[in-house]
């Protein structure tokens, strides 16, 4: 799973703990939180960027080609 909706409507991507944190100051978001339990991996994209389809486009991409390494469970 790469991408994830809450309850409240959030969008979350899963990125690498790199990405994550470059996407985090970038965006001036936080880690998805999810029946009260923060989704470590996972950042919420905030309204302001989904805007822009070519940039989720990219972030989803990215946020694809991570999970794609990780070893299967």
């Amino acid at each position: 799973m790469f991408s994830f909706v809450n309850k409240e409507g959030e969008i979350g991507f899963r990125f690498s703990k790199e990405v994550q944190e470059k996407y985090i100051e970038e965006f001036n978001s936080t880690h998805l939180i999810s029946h009260n339990t923060v989704m470590k991996g996972y950042v919420i994209i905030p309204e302001n960027i989904l805007k822009d389809l070519d940039n989720v486009i990219e972030c989803l991409d990215e946020s694809f080609d991570y999970v794609m390494i990780l070893d299967p469970k």
